[in-house]
């Protein structure tokens, strides 16, 4: 019994520690910061792209930021699909500026659903834009982002993921805290990646895509449309590469409700496209020899960083409860493990020089850790669609 024990918990924590490991990888990668990319080639031809659903309040200070981003205006159109909207947001959306489609057939789908019929009209009826870039409806883009993201592409980069922000942390605890994860996020997950000449993630915002890639691939329908796009490009070679000085900031949910609609969306929908590409990008990847597709293997298979987490410190607490039944050792190993795991994300904020209120509120993360836990769990039994909403925002509580 003291031999099998000890080789379960042993084998259990080489398993957790090689994914510790990776996570600390992709951490270190992170450290090497480029300069904002210049390129001697004219300007791109943009289409910027906005889904939205009962956005009056937002849509016309989001189209007026894009607007006045400082990029040639004869090379910048913005389209807006105001989808199923029972308010302004057509009329708004153009009046401010952009040409608007109303979908109203059907259903309302979600995100996925309304951006595949408004590209599907974007690519016949207008001219030929070389770029398509992505926005929610309550983005704000900074100035410079087209002319930095026009740049990256001019050198052949099929997709870049600009650095979404969370721009109101002070507005409850789990709009700081996801503040706070975002800036981790992407300087470990996205930048770490790219400088390895790994595929970054699709945020689903922010984001540019080479016309071409869009017109061939689509943009995907179901509960998390951008997590299987990242898959469908892997599985063709295209990698997404992430640029840290084009910004956009977004909006996080303000209260519980939302934030757990939102997540369990995000755990469904992340469960049923790992299960579809999880083990085709596995095989492939081994195949080609191809370092971007296992990663986004191992990414889908692997237990999240709040999982790992999770699962090492009950497995701590229980090798210090039956010590006496184990190799002396494993107590201790474990509990080195668990250090590592919590300073994770302190040391990738201080990588970032992130400001101490980050800090501050990710250690209020075992709290998450919990909550995500409990989500994921019921998210296995999910068999239902889950619906999508639109997450209130300051504007909107103000008027409450």
């Amino acid at each position: 019994m003291y031999t099998i024990l000890s080789i379960i918990f042993a084998g259990i924590l080489v398993l957790a520690t090689l994914d510790c490991a990776y996570l600390y990888l992709l951490a270190l990668a992170s450290l090497r910061k480029t300069d904002p990319p210049k390129s001697n080639i004219p300007p791109l031809r943009f289409a910027a792209v906005i889904p939205a659903h009962d956005e009056a309040r937002v849509i016309g200070n989001t189209i007026g930021t894009i607007l006045s981003a400082g990029y040639p205006r004869h090379l910048l159109d913005v389209f807006v699909v105001a989808d199923h909207c029972t308010d302004d947001t057509a009329e708004i959306a153009r009046q401010a500026g952009a040409v608007c489609y109303e979908l109203d057939e059907g259903e309302r789908s979600g995100k996925g659903r309304a951006l595949s019929w408004l590209l599907m009209r974007i690519f016949e009826k207008h001219k030929d834009y070389q770029v398509v870039a992505v926005f929610d409806a309550d983005t704000q883009v900074q100035p410079s982002f087209f002319d930095i993201m026009s740049a990256r592409l001019s050198t052949g980069v099929q997709v870049v993921q600009g650095n979404y922000v969370i721009r109101n942390p002070q507005d409850g605890w789990f709009p700081g805290l996801a503040w706070s994860m975002f800036l981790i996020d992407n300087r470990s997950q996205n930048l770490g990646r790219t400088n390895l000449g790994l595929s970054a993630k699709n945020m689903g915002d922010s984001i540019c895509f080479q016309s071409g890639v869009l017109r061939w691939f689509g943009w995907g329908k179901g509960l998390t449309e951008d997590y299987a796009l990242r898959q469908r490009l892997l599985m063709e070679g295209i990698h997404i590469e992430y640029e840290p000085t084009a910004v956009g900031k977004g909006y996080a949910p303000v209260n519980w409700h939302e934030a757990s609609i939102q997540r369990a969306r995000w755990l469904v929908g992340t469960y049923q496209a790992s299960r579809k590409w999880a083990r085709k990008m596995l095989i492939s990847g081994i195949k080609s020899r191809d370092p971007a597709l296992i990663d986004g293997a191992l990414q889908a298979f692997l237990p999240s960083y709040s999982t790992l987490t999770l699962i090492s410190g009950l497995i701590t607490v229980l090798t210090w409860i039956f010590q006496d039944w184990l190799w002396y050792w494993l107590p201790f190993a474990w509990t080195a493990l668990l250090v590592l795991l919590f300073i994770y994300p302190l040391i990738c904020l201080a990588f970032e020089r992130a400001p101490l209120r980050a800090f501050t509120v990710i250690l209020t993360g075992p709290v998450f850790i919990l909550w995500r836990t409990w989500l994921g769990i019921l998210s296995r039994f999910i068999r239902q669609d889950i619906p999508w909403i639109r997450a209130s925002r300051p504007a909107d509580l103000d008027h409450k």
